[in-house]
């Protein structure tokens, strides 16, 4: 078989091996370039993904090869027509930059008509674990639209990429249909503030226009609805208008529909009739991936090793917006002070960029954002009552308080009303234990963490 015959037939078993948005991702217009007596060449789209694919998939496509070409004992990689140069591996030479670029924003458009920021790509969204089950459901809508999974509900914490996601559908679909399709992306800050301002101004007709009208409805961290009984009511109208009709849903949230407790439970029956699908935290491999992507996307033409970009991984496990923001920030830093990029820097760098977030967190915020999350006023957590819907949130304060932010039991029952410390080391001990067998906690807790940590 020729080369094109013999790269088919190798990408056919590989999308058999690997998961879908994988295959996507890496294999994306690759091509067997040149087979020699031993040996292929095989051409990928870019220097990120040339990397990716050799040091992840080199063994599996070898041996896929082999089934084939049973003579072949190596391959080789080679970046096709890509205009940008390759980052070249040197462990010889370290050059500084010459001037720290980052994405300049100014390059990307909110297009008026759909409210996208066309920044918001598939081209540069990684696919890891944490996130494969929802890209795969955002492809299976694109294809299917308004038929498949709806409404989409997506899912997870803070800086995870759900409005990446979803806005990369929609420009995805924009792309697909042209001008065929209306589509509105809004976040639920400004629909409920369009709501208020429509009740208020006698103009809800054309609110209501707005958005019954579109065919794909993408709103962003639907949890800031709950508790707003107007705006729940018009959107459970326009929810059942555009589902009526076959039209596109997909929703974004920092938490699971069960997890709204505040919600109105017809609305959150609807949610959980769709496709619900979480974003978890990456692994290093995503996250060291997302690093790569950065890097390249900043147009960097020096050497920064996989072990300093493991030291960065390592230190933002939670956030990918931290993840990419300490990466600008500790070029910029090098540059500014005209460091090399050694390990001991890095480092010295990030301790410096991390150490007082921790410091800076004070009783009062943990209390705070608790309040919000469980829609309990603060000065009910803070008294002596024993109502059950309030000893959980309060257990919670002091759990987080005492595991993350080490402040002693005496301290926190000081703080948190003058209880006895014993109530405290209580609080602690039954919440550590309820953690190991309860994986909704769990996912509170670490939700509310995400929240106090993006504070500072």
């Amino acid at each position: 078989m020729d080369n094109k015959e013999l790269w088919q037939s190798v990408l056919g078993e590989l999308e058999l091996q690997i998961s879908k948005p994988n295959f996507q991702t890496w294999f994306k217009n690759s091509e067997l370039v040149e087979k020699g007596d031993d040996y292929v060449v095989i051409g990928l789209e870019s220097a990120f993904a040339k990397e990716w694919v050799e040091t992840k998939y080199d063994k599996l496509i070898l041996k896929i090869i082999r089934n084939f070409e049973p003579e072949i004992k190596e391959i080789r990689y080679q970046i096709q027509s890509s205009n940008k140069p390759a980052i070249i591996a040197t462990k010889k030479k370290v050059e500084l930059p010459q001037e720290t670029e980052s994405l300049n924003i100014s390059e990307y458009s909110i297009d008026p008509k759909t409210n996208l920021n066309s920044r918001y790509t598939f081209q540069n969204f990684v696919v890891g674990s944490n996130n494969e089950l929802a890209y795969s459901a955002a492809m299976a809508v694109i294809k299917e639209l308004g038929k498949k999974y709806n409404p989409l509900f997506i899912y997870g914490g803070v800086g995870l990429g759900k409005t990446h996601l979803i806005q990369a559908t929609g420009n995805e679909l924009k792309k697909i249909y042209k001008n065929k399709i209306g589509i509105r992306y809004v976040s639920t800050e400004t629909f409920v503030n369009e709501v208020i301002n429509g009740i208020k101004n006698k103009r809800m007709e054309d609110v209501k226009n707005k958005y019954r009208k579109v065919d794909v409805l993408i709103i962003d961290d639907i949890q800031f609805i709950a508790g707003k009984e107007k705006t729940q009511e018009e959107f459970f109208h326009t929810f059942n208008t555009l589902y009526e009709n076959n039209k596109q849903i997909i929703i974004s949230s920092d938490r699971s529909p069960y997890l709204l407790s505040t919600l109105e439970e017809r609305l959150r029956s609807r949610f959980e009739g769709g496709m619900v699908a979480d974003i978890s935290y990456p692994d290093f491999e995503t996250r060291m991936a997302i690093l790569k992507l950065k890097l390249q996307n900043m147009h960097s033409d020096f050497y920064i090793s996989d072990d300093i970009l493991g030291l960065i991984a390592e230190k933002f496990p939670y956030n990918i917006r931290e993840l990419e923001g300490a990466l600008t920030r500790l070029l910029g830093i090098l540059k500014i002070r005209k460091l090399n990029p050694t390990r001991q820097n890095i480092e010295s760098l990030l301790n410096e960029i991390t150490s007082q977030r921790v410091m800076m967190i004070a009783p009062e915020t943990v209390v705070k954002i608790v309040s919000e999350f469980y829609n309990i006023p603060e000065k009910d957590l803070l008294s002596h009552s024993r109502k059950k819907e309030l000893v959980k949130p309060r257990q919670i304060i002091m759990y987080i308080l005492r595991e993350y932010l080490k402040y002693s039991f005496p301290t926190i029952a000081r703080k948190l009303g003058d209880r006895d410390h014993t109530t405290v080391l209580h609080a602690y001990n039954k919440i550590s234990q309820q953690l190991n067998k309860d994986h909704l906690l769990t996912q509170e807790i670490n939700l509310i963490k995400e929240k106090i940590y993006n504070k500072h």
